[in-house]
Order: structure tokens, then C-alpha cells, then sequence
């Protein structure tokens, strides 16, 4: 059995994606931040797009393990960041 590998890629319209390494099918993942947020942040957004990406693929991971665990929107927390 093959392994598949990904990488996370700066795509030529600004977003981050995680993609399978050989380039086939579209990006698994997209995160697209704002031209304000890429100059706060200087070089680090692809820090932040990767911390990003890595969340969303562990979570996804747990609710693989956990499949039958129901997101209760009463657990889910909303802030506003100023």
C-alpha cells in the first residue's frame, strides 16, 4: 500500500493549502488571510496558516477516533477579538 504525502503550500493567489505532495486533485485545505493581517504579521502568517491547517488535521483526527461524540452547540465558544 502506497503512503500519500502532503505539503503545505503557498498557492499562487496568496491562500495556504495543505495538498498531496505529487500536486494531483485540489487542496485538501485552504486558508486565505487578508493583505492587512499578511503585513501585521510579517513572514510569521505562514506560521499561523500552518498552526491552523495542523489544528483542523488533529481535530478531524479525534473525531475519527470518536465518531459517535455529537457536537452540542451549547459547547461551542464564540469570541471577538479586538
Amino acid at each position: 500500500m502506497a503512503s500519500t504525502f502532503y505539503e503545505i503550500v503557498e498557492l499562487s493567489d496568496g491562500e495556504i493549502a495543505l495538498q498531496r505532495a505529487d500536486g494531483d486533485g485540489e487542496p485538501l485545505i485552504r486558508i486565505s488571510l487578508s493583505e492587512e493581517v499578511k503585513f501585521y504579521l510579517q513572514e510569521q502568517y505562514i506560521d499561523v496558516a500552518r498552526a491552523m491547517i495542523n489544528a483542523g488535521v488533529r481535530a478531524f483526527g479525534q473525531l475519527q477516533e470518536e465518531p459517535d461524540q455529537e457536537v452540542d452547540e451549547e459547547d461551542i465558544v464564540t469570541t471577538t477579538l479586538h
